[in-house]
């Protein structure tokens, strides 16, 4: 039988690793690059993420994921330029929140009803609630990325023109 739990934590995992994989191929000027005034650089959406992750998933069973200590707002706010280290730190800090979390939860979890903004949800909802959120803004980084790094790209996927050499090799480990 599949656990519900477990295809969550893999699924995150997954994210946390695309993101990861991206922003490594970025340096300091690239994290904090913003391609207009209305968008985001790859360090706004990290520090998005960041303050989205300790609001949500402390005492998530038990307060309202939306804490009053938070300002999202200035999750949106350049202070300064961000270096690789205060990144990861924050993207680490974020993350091990989050799986702690979700290692706590038990089947018996998934039923119970949490809140968000004073809206109820049941745990699951919640839970894909934030997959389709982080997905969402890690596949944003994903682009700011690619858009940096142009020709420099290293794909995270199936390169492009590529797609037959890897069906091939997929289908000769089987």
């Amino acid at each position: 039988m599949i656990n519900y739990l477990d295809t969550c934590i893999k699924v995150f995992q997954q994210y946390k690793k695309l993101g990861e994989k991206a922003m490594e191929q970025l340096d300091n000027d690239q994290l904090n690059w913003t391609p207009s005034s209305e968008s985001n650089s790859v360090v706004l959406i990290v520090k998005h993420l960041y303050g989205n992750m300790l609001s949500r998933w402390t005492d998530f069973l038990t307060t309202d994921g939306e804490k009053e200590w938070r300002n999202r707002d200035n999750e949106f706010v350049t202070e300064r330029k961000l270096s690789h280290e205060e990144i990861n730190w924050m993207w680490e800090d974020g993350w091990a929140l989050l799986f702690k979390t979700l290692y706590a939860l038990t089947d018996a979890d998934l039923d119970k009803k949490v809140k968000i903004r004073g809206e109820e949800h049941s745990v699951i909802e919640a839970l894909e609630r934030q997959i389709a959120h982080y997905s969402y803004h890690i596949g944003q980084i994903v682009y700011l990325a690619k858009i940096c790094k142009d020709k420099d790209w290293k794909s995270l996927s199936i390169p492009k023109n590529k797609s037959k050499e890897f069906n091939d090799l997929m289908f000769d480990k089987k």
